[in-house]
């Protein structure tokens, strides 16, 4: 999304994880813009992130005890690391993230941010998930 600093209205970023693109290394992985999306995932500095939501397509799956979780301006401030094998990530569909639209869940960005997964203890073996988050 091209970045409207100095506007007032809600914006949204986008991320993409697909385990055929991104492979499954235990790391950090920034998350890519979905083919066609001109939002993009790139978030300005000094935004305030007030909700969203990560929509599943193919569970998270790995070999061994994989935690992933969803970063912004730090480690698991969209979703906390979780393990492969339960919520969010063992079923598709919609999952809620940590800011839900409330002060006290919101994360506010301190410099330009692009949307991540920490995947950590295993690499994964398969997976797509799209973060869609909400900010102003």
């Amino acid at each position: 999304m091209p970045v409207m600093e100095g506007t007032r209205g809600i914006k949204e970023a986008r991320g993409e994880y697909d385990f055929a693109v991104d492979g499954g290394a235990v790391s950090t992985i920034t998350l890519r813009s979905a083919p066609g999306d001109s939002n993009g995932n790139e978030i300005p500095a000094g935004s305030l992130i007030m909700g969203g939501y990560i929509e599943v397509d193919t569970a998270v799956t790995s070999g061994g005890a994989a935690t992933v979780a969803v970063n912004s301006e730090g480690a698991g401030d969209l979703q906390a690391a979780a393990a492969v094998s339960g919520a969010p990530w063992s079923t598709t569909g919609r999952k809620a993230i940590t800011p839900v639209f409330t002060v006290g869940t919101s994360v506010k960005t301190t410099v330009r941010r692009n949307l991540a997964v920490t995947v950590a203890a295993a690499a994964l073996t398969a997976g797509r998930f799209r973060v869609v988050v909400m900010y102003r």
